[in-house]
Order: structure tokens, then sequence, then C-alpha cells
């Protein structure tokens, strides 16, 4: 009996539902750097980890906003034309996803970045703390270690 497949792979449309809904709740590390790198004015990323893990080291042009804080300060800071991007710590961690929900709330688009910021840092993104800018190598159990795009 095959684990794979005693439960029924879903019909094609259902399929479809499914992944296509996941992408619109979730982005990857990857896709979020190019944007970035690009200077893609449509999104705006929020780390939404607490101050002395905004300190350790964050994404750079992340902007800070703890997730106790959203519903207070996100009008006077996120615009609302633009997709907010959530990231906490990592796939261990559900502040990403009480962010991103804080957000959908307050009637954002949202998405919430998959992998986190363990993810981002695994991969060699830089990686911005109070003393500059990093990079540490790539992680190969997480990117490829010639160079930081997948080609998935």
């Amino acid at each position: 009996m095959s684990f794979v497949t005693s439960t029924p792979a879903a019909v094609a449309a259902d399929a479809v539902a499914h992944f296509s809904g996941r992408l619109s709740y979730e982005a990857d590390v990857s896709d979020v750097h190019a944007d970035l790198a690009a200077g893609e004015p449509g999104i705006v990323v929020v780390d939404s980890r607490g101050d002395e893990s905004w300190r350790q080291g964050r994404i750079r042009g992340a902007v800070h906003l703890p997730t106790g804080q959203i519903a207070e300060r996100a009008a006077s800071i996120i615009p609302r034309d633009v997709t907010v991007v959530t990231y906490c710590w990592g796939p261990g961690c559900n502040g990403a996803t009480r962010a991103a929900l804080e957000f959908a709330r307050l009637g954002y688009p949202v998405k919430e970045m998959i992998g986190g910021f363990e993810y981002w840092a695994r991969e060699g993104f830089p990686v911005e703390t109070d003393d500059g800018v990093e990079r540490r190598p790539a992680d190969p159990l997480t990117a490829p270690v010639g160079g930081i795009a997948c080609d998935c």
C-alpha cells in the first residue's frame, strides 16, 4: 500500500484552486528578494518581530512593526495601495501569520513570506544590523551554493 497514493490526489480543478490560492497568500524569500532588488514599488515588507530580534538582523528596507502594534500604527506608516509582505523568524514561528491576519483585518492586501527571516539569511540574502549589512554563505540545503536563484 502506497503512503502517497493511499489518499488519492485531488482532481485537477481542485488542485488548481488550492495551489493558486496558496500563491495568493504566500510569497517565498527568493521572490521577495527579487522584487526588492528590482525596486518594485508595489510591496512593503514588514518585520513583525520585537525590538531585540530586529536589532539582531533584518531585511534591508523592511518596516519594523511588531504584531502588537499593527492595529494602532499601520495606517500611519503603511500605504493602502501596496501589498504588505509580513515576516517573522521562520517556518517554526507563526508570527508572520498573526501579523498578516492583523493587516487583513485592517483591509490591506497581504501575503506571508514563507521561510521568514531564517530562510532569507540561509539563502545568502543581505542581512542588515545596526552595524551594517552582511551576507552569510548560502546553505546548500536551502539554496544553490553557486548562486541565489533556484530556477523554480
